[in-house]
């Protein structure tokens, strides 16, 4: 078979996708109106990991080429799609536009999302919480830097639910218009960006090179493109956006540097048998207290994930993750047993991947 002759299988298969995929969105326009008639929400990311699973395990059993990595990229793009044409959803996030929050909410809503930058955290769980977005997107923690404080006061004060996580790798370029690292007279980035990447400036003798921290990492790519003999850090999404020439990627220090965000709406999951829940606990001021609330989750076998002590307007409170889902009964025996003292913030599809 020649060349041409593949060619021609292959545009006859991209004819069949295309009738398949039109075939499909017929479908989702008939759901996304019975949704709209009940007030039900779009995005259901129990639905999506139930279709994708049993499509990776179809894959697996009929000896397919397609990784499942390969999988997820391809249908969580066409659910995405399938999104827009049921009910266009304002997805707001934590800005500027380009920033690695952006990625993270193009990582789960696609290319195709109403998205809107807006300037604080609290402002994002404002907008959800208003109805001017149906989701937030906003960083929970980074293993570099731990959790962040703004976001567990929202949790505490606004009445939304965590629907899904993002967990996304931290790798930022080095971009600017200059042709040789020795021409750059000043690098432009976020404060933090700087100590994250001080192994290669040090190696690229550019630790002596004059920083000016910016409010954001695409600020830093928007300034850098537009002066001379300048260079930003930057997330590779900023460079792109902006027309700015990558010169080095991945120049962080930890390779493993990661960052969990959450997906925040105003509806709760349904069980996906793969979930992870998320609460705040206030306990009672008095000994042994926090020893007394870990010993019930032990008699009842769940598993812890994550605790972690934190003080939201002068009181101290618990920020605690364990597996399962709300509705499980053993999760349901502990929010009995201590409903004055928990605030549930959601049961959510869980990461393959944690900070």
């Amino acid at each position: 078979m020649t060349l041409d002759d593949l060619r021609v299988k292959i545009d006859e298969v991209d004819n069949q996708l295309l009738e398949l995929y039109n075939k499909r969105l017929e479908y989702v326009i008939k759901v996304g109106k019975l949704k709209n008639s009940s007030n039900s929400p779009i995005y259901r990311p129990e639905r999506e990991k139930e279709i994708l699973e049993r499509l990776k395990k179809i894959n697996k059993e009929k000896g397919g080429k397609l990784s499942d990595e390969a999988i997820e990229a391809l249908f969580l793009e066409m659910f995405s799609v399938a999104r827009n044409y049921e009910l266009a959803e304002r997805v707001a996030y934590l800005g500027p536009e380009a920033s690695f929050t952006h990625q993270a909410a193009e990582q789960k809503f696609g290319a195709l999302g109403n998205y809107v930058p807006i300037n604080t955290i609290k402002g994002v769980f404002r907008e959800v919480s208003s109805g001017n977005a149906k989701f937030g997107v906003v960083p929970i923690e980074n293993s570099d830097n731990g959790i962040v404080s703004d976001t567990i006061g929202c949790l505490s004060d606004y009445n939304l639910k965590i629907v899904a996580e993002v967990v996304l790798g931290v790798h930022p370029v080095l971009a600017s218009t200059v042709d040789n690292p020795k021409d750059i007279k000043r690098i432009y980035s976020k404060d933090i960006a700087f100590g994250q990447c001080k192994n290669f400036l040090e190696d690229f003798g550019l630790d002596n090179v004059e920083q000016i921290p910016v409010e954001s990492t695409a600020k830093a790519a928007q300034i850098a493109k537009e002066e001379p003999g300048s260079a930003a850090i930057c997330a590779e999404i900023a460079a792109k956006m902006y027309d700015l020439p990558i010169m080095f990627k991945n120049i962080q220090d930890n390779d493993n540097n990661k960052t969990r965000f959450f997906i925040i709406s105003d509806f709760e999951n349904e069980p996906s048998g793969e979930d992870k829940t998320t609460i705040l606990a206030k306990l009672p001021n008095r000994p042994g207290a926090l020893v007394d609330f870990l010993l019930d989750f032990k008699a009842e076998q769940i598993d812890l994930t994550k605790i972690k002590s934190h003080i939201v307007g002068g009181v101290s409170i618990f920020f605690l993750e364990f597996n399962g889902h709300k509705k499980d009964e053993k999760i349901q025996n502990i929010f009995k047993k201590h409903k004055s003292s928990i605030k549930f913030l959601g049961s959510y599809v869980k990461e393959a991947d944690d900070v």
